[in-house]
């Protein structure tokens, strides 16, 4: 994996651009994905549900500890994230598509799920958070473009984003996408049913 020019995914016509205009574009990465086709979302989300989440001893350690100093500074508390401080972009997003995913999975909340991009949220005291996944051409085949986007949440929000981002580019996106990435490698032992949960909509 590695990270791509944000130019590059700003010229793409991702339905992404459109919802979160607001939002402040950190990093974009790429997973390469050989023998992937452009509408495998739902089938590489599935393969990562099978494989957890966070499955690196790193990566596991930064988000114990992201969320004890959440616990101390009460920056997940009830009420200062979605649908409390800020209201979710499903909102933005047509009523189709804003009923298609469930919107209660897990920890970040699907925005939205097509064939060939994906958006999922978060917020707390500190910022609204967006991360964009999109299948984008290679020169064999193609691959998972991963973007995210965030919106602080004035002064705290700013200086947490700059304490975090140091972690967040060189060590757990990183470590994160090496495990997207063999997700995609070992998808043989798992087989294809990528759609089976009916995440992949039209």
């Amino acid at each position: 994996m590695y990270q791509r020019p944000a130019s590059e995914h700003l010229q793409r016509p991702w339905l992404v651009h459109g919802i979160a205009d607001d939002f402040t574009l950190e990093d974009v990465w790429l997973v390469p994905a050989p023998g992937s086709s452009p509408t495998d979302m739902a089938r590489f989300l599935a393969l990562l549900k099978r494989r957890g989440e966070h499955s690196t001893a790193v990566v596991r350690f930064l988000f114990a500890a992201r969320w004890k100093l959440g616990k101390w500074f009460g920056w997940d508390r009830s009420g200062s994230g979605l649908d409390g401080r800020v209201a979710s972009l499903r909102e933005r997003v047509s009523p189709e598509l804003r009923a298609a995913p469930d919107p209660s999975s897990g920890l970040l909340r699907p925005v939205y799920v097509l064939p060939t991009e994906m958006a999922a949220e978060t917020a707390n005291a500190t910022v609204h958070g967006v991360m964009h996944c999109g299948w984008v051409p290679t020169g064999d085949g193609y691959g998972l473009e991963l973007a995210v986007y965030t919106k602080p949440n004035g002064r705290l929000g700013r200086i947490y984003m700059a304490f975090i981002r140091p972690f967040r580019r060189f060590i757990v996106w990183p470590a994160m996408l090496r495990e997207w990435a063999r997700a995609w490698e070992d998808r043989a032992d798992v087989g294809d049913e990528g759609d089976a949960d009916g995440t992949a909509q039209g």
